[in-house]
């Protein structure tokens, strides 16, 4: 981390000098680490985490720059977006892996679309599950099967964001072979969330048919 431009203090966010108040207008692409002052990681701690934003949102708030010039007031709402938006990204756990993954030189999903294969055998089954759901009327025994469904969906996203956790923390070395198994397990992630949000789709469905 640099210092700050205006006392010279070491910075302690990108965006705003925790000793004097100024904010600092960032020259390059910051990543969500460095906008909040916290160290490159996948462990976190949300309460930590909501406590750092809380800190530097009352630092840059653009009410509090509200008889500043025209500049300064334009820095301030940028900043604060900014502050926002890696908030958001290093709470969101499946977000987080994956730009750990891009910053250690691991895969993209383009260069790694698989799943683990252990996976795989249960996609099958589950896909089959959902394709008789979709076609079986509203009441039918395959659209009660539904919840067991989505119960088993949430708990293999569970299981799949533990077994993230225990290959990026602590981290691996850049380009470690770890990264590729990170980036199955996200991939499998993904097709956990769509097939949770077609679930959703289904019971929007069936509760529309039975009014």
């Amino acid at each position: 981390m640099s210092n700050c431009k205006s006392c010279g203090a070491a910075l302690g966010s990108a965006l705003v000098c925790e000793a004097c108040g100024a904010l600092q207008r960032a020259e390059a692409p910051l990543d969500p680490w460095a906008v909040l002052g916290l160290p490159v990681g996948f462990a976190l701690d949300a309460g930590a985490l909501r406590k750092r934003l809380l800190a530097l949102q009352r630092r840059m708030h653009p009410d509090f720059f509200g008889g500043a010039d025209a500049e300064l007031r334009a820095l301030a709402e940028r900043n604060t977006a900014e502050l926002n938006a890696a908030e958001r990204l290093l709470s969101d756990d499946v977000r987080r892996a994956d730009l750990l993954v891009k910053r250690l030189q691991g895969p993209d999903e383009q260069a790694e679309r698989q799943m683990p294969p252990t996976f795989l055998a249960e996609v099958l089954e589950w896909n089959e599950t959902l394709e008789q759901a979709r076609s079986a009327p509203p009441g039918s025994r395959e659209r009660a099967e539904l919840d067991e469904l989505e119960q088993l969906l949430r708990g293999e996203r569970h299981a799949a964001l533990e077994r993230i956790a225990a290959r990026l923390v602590p981290l691996p070395a850049p380009r470690a072979a770890a990264l590729g198994d990170v980036r199955k397990e996200l991939n499998a992630v993904r097709y956990l969330d769509r097939t949770l949000a077609t679930l959703s789709e289904l019971r929007l469905e069936q509760a529309r048919s039975t009014r």
